[in-house]
Order: C-alpha cells, then sequence, then structure tokens
C-alpha cells in the first residue's frame, strides 16, 4: 500500500490538494479527524485532546490498510508537529506509532504557506506559518521521509506529476 500524506502548515491548501488527489486517481481519502473532533468539543483543545485525535487518525489509516493506495489529510507526524511546537513535548503513544509506520510506502507532499491566509476558528498560527513549514520540513528530513514539496501556486497539477510514478 502506498500512503500519500498531505502536510504542512495551516491553511496551505492542503484539504483542497488531498480532495483532488484523491479523485483524481480514484483512491480514498483519510480526512483530518481534528477539524471533526475540535468543531465537537464544548471547550478549548488540550494535549490531551491532541492523543485523542492521534488514535482516531491512527485507526483511520488501519482501517484502509488493504487499499492499494490512500491519501491522508494528515498523519500522526503532523500531530507530533502541532503538540511539541504547541505543549513542548508529544506523547509517547503518539512517537511509538510514528516509529511502526517508518516500515510502510509514505509519501509526504509538504505545501508551502504561500497562498493567502483565510480565518478559520481552529487555525491558530497566520504569522508562524513559514516556521512551521521549516519544522514539518527538518521532521520529513529526520525520518528520512521521501516528500516534494508543493508550491500552491500550482499544487494540484505539481502534485499529479509528483506522485504518478508512485501507482504503476
Amino acid at each position: 500500500m502506498n500512503k500519500i500524506i498531505i502536510t504542512g502548515p495551516e491553511c496551505s491548501g492542503k484539504t483542497s490538494l488531498s480532495k483532488g488527489l484523491s479523485k483524481h486517481f480514484k483512491s480514498p481519502l483519510i480526512e483530518e479527524y481534528a477539524r471533526e473532533y475540535i468543531s465537537n468539543l464544548k471547550k478549548k483543545y488540550t494535549q490531551e485532546d491532541l492523543l485523542k485525535i492521534a488514535k482516531k487518525q491512527w485507526k483511520k489509516e488501519c482501517n484502509l490498510k488493504h487499499e492499494k493506495n490512500v491519501f491522508c489529510d494528515t498523519d500522526l507526524l503532523t500531530i507530533k508537529i502541532w503538540s511539541e511546537f504547541k505543549y513542548n513535548n508529544c506523547n509517547s503513544w503518539i512517537l511509538e506509532k510514528i516509529q511502526e509506520q517508518k516500515n510502510e510506502k509514505r509519501y509526504y507532499l509538504l505545501c508551502k504557506p504561500n497562498i493567502e491566509w483565510e480565518f478559520d476558528s481552529q487555525r491558530e498560527n497566520q504569522f508562524d506559518r513559514d516556521a512551521i513549514f521549516k519544522i514539518y520540513q527538518k521532521e520529513l528530513e529526520l525520518h528520512k521521509y521521501n516528500y516534494f514539496i508543493i508550491d500552491n501556486n500550482q499544487s494540484l497539477e505539481q502534485a499529479k506529476n509528483n506522485i504518478k510514478n508512485l501507482f504503476n
């Protein structure tokens, strides 16, 4: 199974890109669970909520393990980065699962935050997107994942060209 994870800072076109790629390649899409979870909270989320989000996101990936190709609008690496950025640490369960996933065929599309910021009540870092992008890039390199940087001025076509060989 090939997992193509669309990742990057807030408001960088990830959801639109993941939906477009899933449709184009006629492959399942695992949507970002954090949005659903946080929209149903009656309070501000906490670091403990991130673990709940991570477990559900991981389970959604596991449920599609028999598919040939899957697109993911985020993954545990994103939750790790966010937890460390916001809380200066990450739950050990998340770290363990990330290590286990290193044996999978995972390919990342890292979206540059070069589109205009759009307000959304769940977004928190309008002015840190470039710094967060560098954190993502460093993390992908640290884990030795294959990744492509997606310039959102041409994102869908660029992404299609970068991943079409994975499906052969």
